[in-house]
């Protein structure tokens, strides 16, 4: 599973995608999910995203398609998923994958992101209303190895059986097919203002095949991170339906502990309700057969899409936080998606305000 599709599937609605999202282990950069999204209709130019975040609010974003590269890898395996200056490597299935970008995404800060002067969407249809900051030429090659046992979601036709319509409905959010995600350790380099820098990374990794209608998207939380003793968790939770109880809304994690893999509830999921360049709390309980393990969270290398046309008109959120977990601090992710009508805008600059 962990390799790609050979060709153009004869599903138009299908969709291959690998993403990661990486922080240098110090917090001073972060690529809040770079990923290749090829889908059957458009086969022959893949899509690819492109966050950057920096400390002091400095962001980067690119959105475009390119040129489908070969999915065959120097041993012939389909082991390639890239298109333009993106490219996804499966050096071994499950353990090591390698990325790597060439491109000149246009820079602005955070700040320009919440104010609404700043906003490329998936595919850069509005990439016309940011001609005015300036491109900025990147590059990075990065080696990946995972660091916790596979986290599946599985919803390919015979796993639909006996589901509800509810059920139904939020497996297609999450996307009728498969979806794997690792929290892996990297080192890499980064170039950026004509410098290079060396670093190393953390962070979690995703490949998925499905068609993921998104009509009953109602909006999401996601948050995940690996500790320095490797102790590592991670869930997805959607806002419960009228009448939902906790126990019968879609909210599906895992903690991982002393090698083992425990499946787990995030009891207070973190839905985004403030826009806000840094310090949102993001605090979480994670709930399972081991207990409740409570991990501290603070928002931190944010990026923002106010709007989303992608995902139907909310407004998301990708980027870092710093956790703590019982005294030890990483840097791992959050996304997050609502409504407009339910988030409170905190703008900070002068010009802004």
């Amino acid at each position: 599973l962990d390799l790609m599709l050979p060709g153009k599937p004869e599903d138009p609605e299908m969709r291959e995608s690998a993403s990661i999202w990486l922080f240098e282990e110090n917090g001073e950069f972060a690529l809040p999910r770079n990923g290749v999204e090829a889908v059957g209709a458009v086969w022959e130019n893949h899509r690819y995203d492109c966050n950057f975040a920096f400390k002091g609010g400095r962001v980067l974003r690119e959105s475009t398609t390119g040129p489908t590269l070969s999915p065959k890898g120097a041993d012939g395996r389909n082991s390639v998923l890239g298109a333009g200056g993106m490219k996804f490597e499966c050096i071994e299935p499950f353990r090591k994958w390698r990325v790597s970008y060439r491109g000149e995404p246009f820079a602005a800060t955070v700040q320009d992101q919440i104010a609404g002067r700043f906003g490329i969407f998936a595919g850069g249809a509005d990439i016309e209303s940011n001609e005015g900051f300036p491109r900025t030429p990147v590059s990075y090659d990065v080696d990946l190895t995972m660091v916790t046992p596979c986290w599946t979601q599985d919803y390919r036709p015979h796993k639909l059986v006996g589901m509800s319509d509810a059920e139904k409905a939020d497996a297609g959010s999450m996307g009728y097919g498969w979806r794997v995600e690792h929290l892996f350790r990297g080192e890499g380099e980064l170039t950026i203002d004509g410098e290079t820098r060396s670093f190393k990374c953390n962070g979690s990794r995703i490949h998925r095949q499905s068609v993921r209608p998104m009509g009953e998207f109602r909006g999401h939380a996601w948050q995940s991170a690996v500790f320095p003793d490797g102790r590592a968790f991670g869930y997805i939770a959607y806002p419960l339906r009228e009448g939902e109880t906790p126990e019968q809304g879609y909210n599906v994690g895992y903690v991982y502990m002393d090698g083992v893999m425990y499946p787990a509830r995030a009891k207070n999921p973190a839905f985004l309700r403030t826009i806000v360049a840094k310090g949102d709390q993001v605090d979480v309980e994670m709930v399972g057969e081991f207990g409740t393990v409570r991990i501290s969270g603070s928002t931190d290398l944010a990026t923002f899409h106010l709007g989303n046309p992608g995902v139907n008109g909310f407004n998301n959120q990708q980027g870092g936080v710093r956790y703590e977990w019982d005294g030890q601090v990483a840097y791992g992710m959050i996304e997050r998606s609502s409504p407009a009508a339910l988030c409170r805008i905190v703008l900070e600059d002068a010009e802004a305000a």
